[in-house]
């Protein structure tokens, strides 16, 4: 992984995928186990990672919806996963239990969701920010409110998720100030993952972030 801003592509279904990110310069890949149009199975994830040496890859996330814990003890270790982003309504003694780095996923909703991030704050690794929408965890290709993002990325490390493309992304950085992005249908192009977008994606956060230093 690089340093500066952290970029996650997230949702991969395919070794393509995986490749397609790796050269884009994505520092974590994302599979999402819970259900999704872009789910996977512990086995498919495990055969999509296999093969690839430690170095030079780029960090791999589960991410998961209310998991029972001792299923995802044992996908963690299948899938030899080094993060695990949580995205339901799981309690803080969860992200204490795990033996990798937790993102627990706020859905931000308004105000009121200070509340969770203040339940997570110190237990998690980032908080992984994401619009709220009723019914839905993620991947609803939805903007948050950047402007509530950016009060819990002031005190708190943050990845912000929720309707990125390579054409906003940039202006997202500059306006929260994230430790890192996510993106999922927002590097899609008929509903499958495109290189050209993952490299436009990965080149301008990583631009926006260094402009940001100087």
């Amino acid at each position: 992984m690089t340093g500066g801003l952290l970029v996650k592509i997230c949702g991969l279904k395919a070794r393509a995928d995986l490749e397609a990110a790796r050269a884009a310069g994505a520092d974590f890949v994302g599979f999402v186990f819970a259900p999704s149009r872009r789910q996977v199975t512990p086995a498919q994830a495990r055969a999509i990672i296999g093969g690839l040496g430690p170095g030079g890859r780029p960090g791999l996330v589960g991410v998961f919806v209310n998991p029972d814990p001792a299923e995802l003890e044992e996908v963690i270790e299948f899938c030899r996963l080094d993060r695990v982003q949580l995205s339901g309504t799981e309690p803080p003694e969860l992200c204490r239990r795990l033996r990798v780095p937790v993102w627990k996923t706020v859905h931000l909703a308004g105000p009121e969701a200070l509340a969770a991030v203040d339940r997570y704050a110190g237990l998690v690794e980032f908080l992984h920010l994401d619009a709220y929408v009723p019914g839905r965890y993620g991947g609803t290709g939805t903007l948050p409110d950047w402007g509530l993002a950016a009060q819990v990325a002031r005190a708190y490390p943050v990845i912000l998720a929720g309707g990125l493309t390579p054409e906003n992304v940039a202006a997202a950085v500059g306006r929260v100030r994230p430790a890192g992005v996510d993106v999922s249908s927002g590097v899609e192009t008929a509903g499958v993952k495109d290189p050209a977008k993952m490299r436009a994606f990965v080149r301008r956060a990583k631009e926006a972030a260094m402009v940001l230093k100087q």
